[in-house]
C-alpha cells in the first residue's frame, strides 16, 4: 500500500513519539558524525532541511559558534514545534519550508545539510537543484541516507512481522521510503541533474542501534514514523496488534532483554563548485 502523501505526515502523537523512542534507537549515533563533516571553521550561515524533531539541529547548535546562524526548516510544523519544544543550547531560526522550493535566496549559505530527509523528497533531483541554488559558490551540501533496509536489522524485523498481519497487503513503508533510495548511482544522477559538478563523497557507516527492550523499536516503527499512517488505513483497529507483532518479532530474533542491531547508512558530502553561477 502506497500513498505518497501520508508518506511524509508526521502528525498527532507521532513527533512526541518519534522524539522519545526513535531519535536515541537510530538518529542519534548519526547526527554528530553528519556535523563533523562540515567545515565548521569556514561557516557563517547554515541551512538544515528535513530537521525533523532537531536531534542535528542541537548537534549544530553544540559544535557551532553563536557567530554562525543556524536556520532550521521542516515540512512538518508539528515537527518543528516538538524540535522548539526540546529546545537547544542556543538560538536557531526554525522555518517551515519545502525542500523543493526553499524560500531563500540564492547563495545564501555556506553549507546545508540534511539527516535522513531526503528519501523523502518526491522530486530529489529538484530538491538538489534547489540546494545547489542557495548554496554559495564553494558552499557543501552534506547529507545521509539510509542503506537497503536488509542492512538494519530491527526496522527489516519488523517490516517482514507485519506481512504476517496484513498477508495480502503488507505495509512497506519503512522499505520503500527511508530505505528505498540506496543505490549510490541514482544519488549521483540526482545530484547531477539539481546542478552538482563535482562527484560526490559517499562513505558508507554502519552502527549499532540499541534499546533497552525490544517494546521500544516495537513503538518507534510503528507508532512514532508514518508506517503508522499506513497500518490505520488499513484498519484503524490494528495499530497495538501490529506493534504487539512487531515486538513479539525482535523478541524472538534479539531476545526479551536489552537489545542491540545493526545500522547502516550512506554519507555523502558534495561541493558546489566554486565558479557555479
Amino acid at each position: 500500500m502506497s500513498n505518497p502523501e501520508t508518506n511524509k505526515i508526521f502528525t498527532g502523537s507521532i513527533p512526541k513519539l518519534y522524539e522519545k523512542y526513535l531519535v536515541p534507537l537510530i538518529f542519534e549515533p548519526y547526527a554528530a558524525d553528519l556535523v563533523s563533516r562540515l567545515p565548521l571553521a569556514s561557516l557563517k550561515r547554515v541551512l538544515e532541511i528535513a530537521a525533523g524533531t532537531g536531534v542535528v539541529t542541537r548537534a549544530l547548535a553544540a559544535a557551532l559558534p553563536e557567530s554562525v546562524s543556524i536556520v532550521a526548516t521542516d515540512l512538518n510544523q508539528s515537527m518543528l514545534d516538538m524540535a522548539s519544544e526540546v529546545g537547544t543550547k542556543r538560538p536557531v531560526e526554525w522555518r517551515l519550508a519545502d525542500a523543493m522550493d526553499l524560500p531563500f535566496a540564492d547563495g545564501t549559505f555556506d553549507a546545508v545539510i540534511c539527516q535522513f530527509g531526503v528519501m523523502f523528497f518526491p522530486d530529489k533531483a529538484k530538491a538538489f537543484s534547489e540546494v545547489h541554488r542557495v548554496l554559495r559558490p564553494g558552499g557543501v551540501f552534506v547529507f545521509n541516507v539510509w542503506d537497503r533496509i536488509e542492512e538494519n536489522e530491527f526496522v527489516n524485523t519488523v517490516t517482514t512481522a507485519l506481512a504476517s498481519l496484513f498477508p495480502e497487503n503488507p505495509p512497506r513503508f519503512h522499505a520503500r521510503v527511508p530505505h528505498g533510495y540506496a543505490a549510490r548511482a541514482t544519488i549521483e544522477r540526482d545530484l547531477a541533474t539539481g546542478g552538482f559538478t563535482a562527484l560526490p563523497k559517499i562513505t558508507t557507516m554502519p552502527a549499532r542501534s540499541r534499546a533497552r527492550s525490544p517494546r521500544i523499536p516495537a513503538m518507534a516503527y510503528c507508532q512514532g514514523t508514518p508506517l503508522r499512517n499506513e497500518i490505520e488505513a488499513l484498519d484503524p483497529s490494528r495499530l497495538g496488534d501490529a506493534t504487539e507483532v512487531a515486538m513479539k518479532a525482535l523478541v524472538q530474533r534479539f531476545g526479551a532483554g536489552p537489545i542491540e542491531g545493526k545500522i547502516q547508512a550512506h554519507i555523502i558530502t558534495i561541493e558546489k563548485s566554486p565558479a557555479a553561477p
